[in-house]
């Protein structure tokens, strides 16, 4: 034989390391597999209980915006006999009914003054103007 030709012992040997080289790639391939399958899985359980978040937020209802707070109604006892009035009226009043409800003398000083109660008591949203001079309780 010649110094350029492989024996065939040499061939074997050759192929015995080119075995060895591919076998340790195919494990360092299925180690790394192994860890992408797991991050795999770990991002598909992510995604599901993201997905199952969703799902229950879209289901629950709308939150109701808080009710204002009550207005509050002014010391003074004319007040509470005004709000007397109109709790046991049903329709809007004027200042002279409402004069007339409490049993006051029907004076334009008295009318003026609980005019002037009755334009208060709206400024405090407590009753609502629908027209000029003519109040009631403001509806739900």
């Amino acid at each position: 034989m010649t110094g350029g030709e492989l024996t065939l012992g040499a061939v074997l040997a050759r192929l015995e390391e080119r075995e060895r080289e591919i076998a340790a790639q195919a494990e360092t391939t299925g180690e790394q597999i192994a860890r992408l399958t797991a991050r795999l899985d770990e991002l598909d359980r992510a995604a599901e209980e993201v997905r199952i978040t969703r799902k229950t937020l879209l289901e629950l209802p709308d939150p109701q915006p808080p009710a204002p707070p009550a207005p509050k109604l002014p010391d003074h006892p004319a007040y509470q006999q005004i709000m007397a009035v109109f709790a046991a009226s049903d329709a809007p009043l004027r200042a002279r009914q409402v004069c007339e409800a409490m049993d006051l003398k029907i004076a334009p000083n008295n009318i003026n003054n609980t005019r002037l109660k009755l334009k208060r008591l709206t400024e405090h949203g407590i009753l609502a103007e629908t027209e000029q001079g003519l109040f009631t309780q403001p509806r739900p």
